[in-house]
């Protein structure tokens, strides 16, 4: 990965709402696991636990995807680092919501991280458009 970074991307909204949602989701996923973790009664696991993993590995996408669109000088490059966001923070979305359901008391955090994402979009709409 070259870590040549566009000087101005601290500075924007949407890289910053970006890595607080990485912390978050990392919290979050770490205290999940901890109550997911245990086996059922049947000896199998539970299969909420995938999604924690899953909101770790989609909000750390989010931050790459950011400046990949800001370094892009093609704008049909840039839209494709565009659609790819919109995806993963779709997906981030949904596994969110999917977790809500989970036997955790983890789960009371997950409005928190929606209500983030829900940040991030209004930013994503706005950022996309400077672009």
């Amino acid at each position: 990965m070259n870590y040549n970074l566009p000087s101005h991307l601290p500075d924007l909204p949407i890289y910053r709402k970006a890595m607080d949602i990485i912390m978050l989701s990392r919290s979050i996923s770490t205290y999940l696991n901890h109550d997911l973790s245990y086996l059922n009664d049947d000896g199998s696991e539970d299969n909420d636990i995938y999604f924690s993993g899953d909101i770790v590995q989609q909000s750390t996408n989010l931050a790459p995807e950011i400046i990949n669109a800001e370094r892009e000088r093609y704008s049909d490059k840039k839209h494709k680092h565009l659609e790819s966001l919109e995806r993963i923070t779709s997906k981030l979305y949904s596994n969110c919501r999917r977790l809500e359901r989970s036997r955790s008391n983890g789960k009371d955090y997950l409005p928190i991280l929606r209500g983030e994402i829900k940040k991030f979009r209004k930013l994503q709409r706005s950022w996309m458009m400077t672009l």
